[in-house]
């Protein structure tokens, strides 16, 4: 016998924590309102926290987690910058994001931008289903749905 669970995008019933980062804001504001409208035309229930930047998305996914959100988004923009400050945050962003999936089984749908230059940023928090916030927004509500599935046997 084969049992296959897949997530659906109905978020009805769902709380969706959004952590987002201020660092770049020009670009996490674009990404955020992306992922709001996309989870209000899904019909989840929306709580969001604004934290200083991406190194603190964890700890914010985490929380939001703590407060009873069935999955979290979690929206930075990290630009290569000359010094290695660059690779620490990303790679200590999104180990930290998967850390706090695994350990609490709780999807976090990584929105972290990691570009070279800003212009890529902004590219990829445009308008339409392209937005990275958007794209999060589904995995999160997808995920979310899927383990629901799972665990409901």
């Amino acid at each position: 016998m084969i049992r296959t669970f897949e997530g659906e995008l109905d978020g009805s019933g769902l709380q969706i924590g959004v952590a987002v980062a201020t660092w770049n804001r020009s670009v996490t504001d674009r990404l955020l309102e992306a992922a709001l409208a996309r989870l209000e035309e899904l019909g989840a229930a929306v709580t969001v926290l604004r934290v200083p930047g991406a190194l603190e998305l964890p700890l914010a996914s985490r929380a939001l987690i703590d407060a009873g959100c069935d999955a979290i988004v979690a929206i930075g923009t990290i630009v290569r910058g000359d010094t290695d400050h660059y690779e620490i945050v990303v790679r200590e962003s999104t180990a930290g994001i998967a850390r706090v999936a695994l350990d609490t089984g709780i999807p976090v749908a990584n929105a972290i931008l990691a570009v070279n230059e800003f212009a890529h940023a902004v590219e990829r928090a445009g308008a339409g289903p392209a937005n990275k916030g958007f794209e999060a927004a589904e995995a999160a509500v997808s995920t979310a749905v899927a383990l629901r599935g799972l665990h409901a046997g």
